[in-house]
């Protein structure tokens, strides 16, 4: 038998440890699956072997207490086992049929909404502008609970006529897509231009090779060596405005 390689801080972790014991017995070896409710999926294996799949929605950040209060219902209501999906969905895996009622009683009696499965619209993907980005429009974490919090009954059941993916992203150039809608954020307007400032501020040659549609050209204002804007190619995307903040972006 090979030895098990040493670990390394790069990469996957070995996803066998964290795997329901009925996941890791059948693995690949599933016969069927069943929708038993909104929020709750049934796999089946060949040998007979059910497991439980309970889901529900997460905010896309979640805070140290809110993940202890997760974690508790798993350990309590659950089987300890959970895994996270791409949509910041928290999934518990049981094999005890008897389990599944008293865990979605629990998470709903905690704030947590189960469902998200089938024909549903499934939990808004979006993008932390203000955490990560330098040219966000504005931040999409208020736009989505402004959306959720009327697609919420679109979560809980499954009344659409397909799976409805909907993502929202801070800015219109760097994050939309990967959806059936994507609600993109954007600036309104081209930015103004503080033009004492660009000559000893920001590195011409860069701001102007940053522009996605090539609307920035060097130019000489006052005498001094600055920048201009061709506004009817600007799209207001704020991307000339971190390698060159004298380009306020104009809202």
């Amino acid at each position: 038998m090979a030895e098990r390689r040493e670990p390394i801080e790069s990469g996957c972790p070995d996803p066998w440890q964290y795997m329901h014991p009925v996941m890791r017995r059948n693995f690949g070896q599933w016969k069927y699956h069943e929708h038993p409710r909104p929020g709750v999926l049934l796999h089946v294996a060949y040998s007979g072997d059910k497991l439980w799949t309970v889901k529900a929605g997460t905010q896309r950040i979640l805070d140290v207490f809110t993940l202890r209060k997760l974690c508790d219902i798993g350990d309590e209501y659950a089987e300890g086992y959970v895994h996270f999906t791409i949509r910041s969905n928290i999934e518990y895996l049981v094999s005890d049929e008897s389990r599944v009622a008293p865990l979605i009683e629990a998470l709903e009696g905690a704030g947590f909404v189960v469902g998200g499965t089938q024909n549903s619209v499934a939990m808004i993907s979006h993008t932390q502008g203000w955490l990560h980005c330098d040219i966000p429009g504005t931040d999409a974490s208020g736009v989505v609970k402004s959306m959720m919090d009327e697609l919420v009954d679109e979560f809980r059941n499954t009344n659409m006529p397909n799976r409805v993916h909907i993502t929202t992203s801070c800015c219109q150039i760097n994050c939309g897509g990967q959806g059936d809608i994507a609600i993109n954020v954007q600036h309104t307007k081209p930015p103004k231009i503080n033009h004492d400032l660009v000559a000893n501020v920001c590195e011409r040659p860069s701001v102007v090779a940053r522009c996605p549609v090539a609307a920035i050209r060097p130019a000489m204002v006052n005498g001094k060596p600055s920048l201009e804007v061709d506004e009817r190619k600007c799209i207001c995307c704020g991307a000339c405005y971190p390698p060159c903040p004298p380009m306020q972006i104009n809202d």
